[in-house]
């Protein structure tokens, strides 16, 4: 890979911003490249990217590395554990960000971590302005701090205009996780 890495943003409140990053890890691995995705607020869980992640290593790894809802659909999870969870997911990221070992790096929910006053937004600026010029950097996660916006090569905004659960459908296995 010669040219020069982007710094990709997905945002928006509408469904895809996850699979929109997955749709562009599954390009590049196509083409022989590395891609490493931390996230920062799904946790164990078990999701389709974690089992494909599993089936694709060593060029493509996952780290699930959150706590998974923060304040909200009967999670009791104190916030401050979800604040060190997302602290060791900037650290693996900056070490994957440093390690020459990656072609693409997908900080997933970043956005939604500093959002939620889990990470400082200084912190990730510092990460994107020490990104090496090849690698590709993707942030995905609602509510996008407008100076990661402003550092983006590319930002797109996913605007939800219908979704299953308005009719209180639940989440689907290969659709939403």
């Amino acid at each position: 890979m010669s040219e020069k890495g982007l710094i990709v943003v997905f945002t928006g409140d509408g469904k895809g911003k996850t699979s929109a990053a997955l749709g562009i890890a599954l390009r590049a691995f196509g083409h022989r490249m590395a891609v490493s995705l931390v996230q920062f607020v799904k946790g164990s869980t078990p999701t389709g990217e974690a089992l494909a992640a599993e089936r694709l290593a060593p060029d493509f790894e996952l780290l699930a590395l959150g706590k998974g809802f923060v304040n909200c659909c009967g999670s009791t999870t104190p916030l401050e554990e979800h604040r060190q969870a997302a602290s060791r997911a900037l650290a693996a990221a900056r070490d994957r960000l440093r390690s020459g070992a990656w072609d693409i790096l997908i900080l997933d929910e970043v956005n939604t971590a500093v959002s939620l006053g889990l990470l400082g937004i200084e912190e990730v600026l510092a990460l994107i302005r020490d990104k090496p010029p090849r690698l590709h950097l993707i942030l995905t996660g609602r509510d996008a701090h407008p100076d990661v916006i402003a550092a983006a090569d590319m930002a797109t905004e996913m605007r939800c205009l219908k979704h299953p659960y308005d009719s209180g459908q639940p989440a689907r296995k290969g659709i939403d996780f």
